[in-house]
């Protein structure tokens, strides 16, 4: 079938929280599960022991999570262009926005997974370098993200939504938090099982094996829309993505500004696996006739838009 580009949809790609032990089980009729075999090559991983064997402590480690993501991701995305759908907006999170550039064109599948392989190995020995987590404070308002700011040993990691602002710090930069939340203006402080302080300056020691790869890469071109986490902003090319993705290490995902810039034209999302962690986000922020998060390839394969 031929893929017709639909201005009207928008493709979420979610980041590698959204994974859990098993997750291929459900897409693993798909004729697109080939793919896998291209990811597990170019990364160096056997991603289909991620998706369908190892338990759960070892799918939501940081580099098995990332390449297990990854892979759903784009199966799912060939599934839906299988039946016809080619979204013009992508918008990832985190790890997603390699997913979507990946699904854009702007990356070829391998790079793609080469990529993920460095940056959720290089992610993982700087958390092990310089221990972190995170902790997600709720029931406050974006005005409240200025008590956020200027924290010892705390930073803000990903605005997720009105309500909702992870942070990343040290063990005891986020106990602070935890106990002090409701004079921050929070009304709820939740640890998070990760494993390190994402997207903040604890890892920095990721980033030069990172750049280090990005300048290796073969950029493609692409004539959908994609809007970027650490500004919010549309960007279409090589020289503007490979500072962008180097800058999201140690950023804050702007996740509500991204979903906030888009169109009001954009009336559908469809959000690709694992999961619907970005569905649950979006319909906070905004309103969309219709929101899709299909849990397996039998679903996805019943979406005609």
């Amino acid at each position: 079938m031929t893929s017709v580009l639909v201005d009207n949809v928008v493709a979420l790609f979610p980041g590698q929280g959204s994974i859990t032990a098993g997750a291929g089980v459900a897409w693993r009729d798909s004729p697109h599960w080939s793919l896998v075999e291209t990811i597990s090559n170019a990364s160096g991983t056997d991603v289909d022991e991620i998706l369908l064997r190892l338990p759960q402590e070892d799918v939501v480690r940081t580099d098995n999570a990332q390449l297990g993501t990854f892979a759903l991701s784009m199966i799912s995305f060939a599934d839906l262009t299988s039946n016809g759908v080619l979204p013009q907006y992508f918008l990832g999170h985190s790890l997603g926005e390699f997913s979507a550039l990946t699904a854009a064109g702007l990356l070829s599948l391998a790079d793609g997974a080469r990529l993920i392989g460095i940056r959720g190995r290089a992610m993982a020995a700087a958390a092990a370098q310089t221990p972190g987590t995170m902790v997600a404070v709720m029931g406050g308002d974006v005005a409240d993200r200025a008590a956020l700011e200027g924290l010892t040993d705390a930073w803000v990691a990903n605005i997720n939504g009105t309500g909702q602002i992870v942070l990343s710090g040290t063990e005891e930069g986020l106990a602070y938090v935890l106990a002090n939340h409701k004079e921050l203006g929070w009304k709820r402080a939740t640890p998070l099982p990760v494993g390190g302080a994402f997207h903040s300056p604890l890892m920095a020691a990721a980033q030069h094996e990172l750049d280090q790869a990005l300048n290796d890469v073969t950029w493609g071109t692409t004539a959908h829309t994609l809007i970027a986490n650490v500004d919010a902003q549309v960007h279409a090319t090589a020289e503007e993505w490979k500072p962008l993705l180097s800058r999201q290490l140690t950023s804050p995902v702007e996740f509500l500004a991204c979903v906030e810039a888009l169109p009001a034209s954009v009336t559908t999302t469809v959000e690709m696996a694992p999961g619907a962690v970005l569905t649950g986000l979006t319909k906070r922020i905004r309103s969309f006739d219709s929101q899709l998060s299909p849990a397996s390839y039998t679903e996805m394969k019943e979406i005609s838009l």
